[in-house]
């Protein structure tokens, strides 16, 4: 009995750890049920990892050159996708040592690393860092919101870490995050980063590269546009830890610290042909969808020429600088300190964003003046002006012409280390477009519609409809050659009066004066307007609209006889079409600006296959090459034998000088230049031809292209001259004697037609002949 109260005590205690251990169970059941109840929520709107096997995120489409080089792109987002194969293994160390150090070893949630943090910043009593894996990042930036630090955000994040890990190996999650992670100023995955931070793919990335976007990821207050100094000391973190984990030596790692940011920026803006790539980029949207144009990424192959579109962009800024200094000083000048645009200190200058080179034309900030010279900043270049660069203006001293703070338009003439010379221009006031075509494909080579795309994305080259003045007389005389003219016949060229639109309409010459009677020949190299339009009123100006139509011409042409000089509005792009014709033996080849489309994956989506027309006979054609072959022989294009090979061509000016034109051709290519102001009732000025005006334009460009080129003659072409013995004609005025440059049009305005024809009136009221 005395053993009796021991087993009573144990007994006791044992009760006591029942209820302890059953206590614990009981909330060890609590806190299960409560995980499973959160784990049942939070998991019950997550999305579906299986998307991940379909998804495609947001692409570039790119924009590629006749050569293959990509020549542009259109994107919302800016992203070019890597393969894990074409990830460098310096930029995967950079990344996994700043981001995420156990990637290879965790699945999905690296547990000392969470508590770490957790610790962290308990004892600060902030949040000041995550421990987001990879998987986790990646999870979040294509399902979540990473914007939300709520505990049910992160909770959804690790659930579908978790799953993304049981789905796919680490090469796979790796890719999918170097594809979709945000990388500032619109780029997306280090592919694009690559190309726009250093201009390189990102397989050529270097350590320093390769460290400085690693350290980006943490976010755009890292870039190094922005805040250099802040993404510096980011890269420099990036290289330590590079070096702590043993992916670099301390050499290295000491190294590189020392190198400076090394960025090469390359700003997707298009800027080699931006009106050429609108021109794509609408019908693109118009035949895929705006949706395929900028997230499904499509492969466009179009027909630009880089070298032919860089000449072109130079020779059409050139040609307008030139009209400028012909007209004088403006002035009127932007100045930072008095329009409070900035401080001269800080200021930088859109313009100064794009490549600046000799021959650019670009904004300057005046930063001191004297009597003797000023001081100008452009971008990182400092230049000096001296009375030599600003004489075209008629002043003597810069002070006359610039004030500190100004912004003055200037070219560069040359480039030395961190200084440049200049010479001082201003913004042009009218508008031009060149458009040029290859003769044998009907492709668009280049195509300029414009001044600044920046400044007016309207397209002269493809949209302005503008009146051609005497470069329409192709069509006359082409229709009469059909109909058995030959350049040796003769016509009259004296005052004489006919009737127009039922009222007399008497026209003139440009310089008033008449030859008498000359050969067709003469009359087409002279750009005389009696014959012309007798010419057309010998044929019937219907068939001269007929034939215009044969030569994909379709803007409206008024059957009137002022059309003969050029008294209708066209297109450039038509009209340069159009002279294909001549050394294409008879035929026109529509022009066209993409020869393929692919989707992404390189699925073949649509093909050029440009339709062929056949407009004139051989014959005629060639004809008509050796007559606008003495237009710049000894006709008004006599400037355009500077060129040194055959060639062929036409000027055109409107009354009044508000369009100046230029069309011409190689046995290779066909281009066209047009000049005026947007405004059709402001003139270009006196004596401003298309001669003077336009043709400089055409033969820089054509100088440029053909260099290095093969001189060719035109196929099966024989010069009048060689024919001359064959046709015995007596003329007043010898066929090569000496024209003057091509003025304006005559001054009298054509008879406006009576009723009760309305429909012609109104298309003929107000229309002026021209040359």
């Amino acid at each position: 009995m005395l053993s009796l109260p021991p087993i009573t005590l144990r007994l006791r205690g044992w009760k006591l750890i029942d209820r302890v251990a059953l206590a614990f169970l009981l909330l060890c059941s609590i806190a299960l049920g409560a995980g499973c109840g959160l784990l049942f929520v939070y998991a019950s709107d997550l999305p579906e990892i299986r998307a991940l096997e379909t998804y495609r995120p947001d692409v570039v489409t790119e924009v590629y050159a006749d050569d293959g080089q990509l020549a542009g792109s259109f994107a919302l987002q800016r992203r070019i996708l890597m393969t894990y194969e074409q990830c460098p293994k310096v930029l995967y160390s950079a990344v996994t040592a700043i981001e995420d150090q156990h990637f290879e070893e965790h699945w999905g949630i690296d547990f000392p690393r969470m508590a770490s943090a957790a610790f962290r910043n308990l004892v600060k009593r902030r949040i000041t860092g995550g421990a987001s894996t990879i998987t986790m990042q990646l999870a979040g930036n294509l399902f979540l919101d990473r914007s939300d630090r709520s505990f049910r955000r992160k909770m959804q994040e690790i659930l579908l870490a978790l799953q993304i890990e049981r789905r796919y190996t680490k090469p796979q999650i790796f890719t999918m995050y170097a594809n979709q992670v945000y990388l500032a100023h619109g780029n997306y995955g280090f592919a694009a980063a690559a190309q726009f931070y250093f201009g390189k793919p990102v397989t050529d990335l270097k350590l320093q590269e390769a460290a400085l976007l690693a350290g980006m990821v943490n976010g755009p207050k890292f870039s190094p546009l922005t805040n250099p100094e802040l993404a510096l000391n980011r890269r420099n973190l990036v290289l330590r830890r590079m070096e702590e984990e043993g992916k670099i030596t301390p050499a290295e790692e000491t190294a590189t610290k020392k190198s400076p940011l090394g960025l090469h920026i390359q700003y997707p803006r298009n800027d080699l042909a931006p009106y050429f790539f609108e021109e794509i980029r609408k019908y693109l949207e118009s035949t895929y969808g705006t949706e395929a144009v900028h997230e499904r990424g499509l492969r466009v192959y179009t027909t630009l020429n880089i070298r032919l579109q860089r000449i072109a962009n130079q020779s059409l800024r050139d040609g307008l600088h030139s009209y400028e200094r012909r007209h004088g000083w403006k002035g009127n000048l932007p100045n930072v300190l008095r329009d409070n645009l900035g401080k001269l200190e800080t200021y930088e200058d859109e313009d100064w964003r794009h490549a600046i080179e000799k021959g650019s034309y670009l904004t300057g900030l005046v930063l001191t003046v004297s009597d003797r010279d000023a001081i100008v900043k452009i971008g990182p270049y400092r230049g000096i002006l001296s009375t030599n660069d600003f004489a075209w203006t008629g002043r003597k001293k810069p002070a006359e012409l610039l004030r500190v703070g100004d912004l003055a338009q200037f070219s560069i003439q040359e480039l030395r280390d961190n200084t440049v010379r200049v010479q001082l221009e201003q913004q042009p006031g009218p508008q031009s477009a060149l458009l040029a075509i290859d003769n044998s494909t009907g492709e668009i080579k280049a195509m300029v519609g414009g001044y600044s795309f920046e400044d007016s994305k309207f397209n002269r080259a493809t949209q302005a409809l503008r009146q051609v003045g005497s470069s329409f007389k192709v069509y006359v005389y082409a229709d009469a050659l059909e109909r058995g003219s030959t350049p040796f016949d003769t016509i009259v060229d004296l005052p004489f009066t006919t009737i127009s639109g039922g009222q007399p309409y008497s026209p003139r010459n440009y310089d008033e004066k008449f030859e008498g009677t000359i050969t067709l020949r003469r009359a087409l190299a002279g750009s005389r307007n009696v014959p012309a339009v007798k010419l057309a009123e010998k044929v019937g100006i219907n068939t001269v609209v007929d034939m215009a139509k044969r030569f994909g011409i379709s803007t409206s042409l008024p059957p009137y006889l002022p059309l003969a000089l050029g008294a209708a509005d066209m297109k450039l792009l038509e009209h340069v079409s159009a002279f294909t014709v001549f050394p294409n033996d008879g035929i026109r080849i529509d022009p066209h600006m993409i020869r393929r489309v692919t989707s992404y994956d390189g699925a073949l989506l649509e093909e050029a296959h440009p339709e062929v027309h056949d407009v004139l006979s051989p014959e005629v054609a060639r004809t008509m090459t050796a007559m606008l072959e003495e237009v710049i022989q000894f006709g008004t294009g006599i400037q355009a034998k500077a060129l040194g090979r055959p060639a062929a061509g036409k000027t055109g000016t409107t009354q009044d000088y508000t369009d100046a034109w230029f069309v011409g051709y190689t046995p290779q290519l066909t281009a066209g230049v047009w000049v005026g102001f947007d405004d059709k009732q402001i003139s270009l000025g006196k004596k401003e031809t298309g001669a003077r005006t336009a043709l400089p334009i055409w033969l820089e460009f054509m100088q440029g292209a053909t260099a290095g080129t093969p001189v060719m003659d035109f196929t099966n072409v024989v010069p009048l001259e060689q024919q001359v013995g064959e046709h015995h004609v007596n003329v007043d005025t010898p066929d090569t004697a000496p024209t003057e440059d091509e003025p304006a049009a005559p001054k009298e305005k054509p008879p406006t037609p009576s009723p009760p024809a309305k429909t012609a009136a109104a298309d003929t009221t107000g229309v002026s002949p021209r040359l």
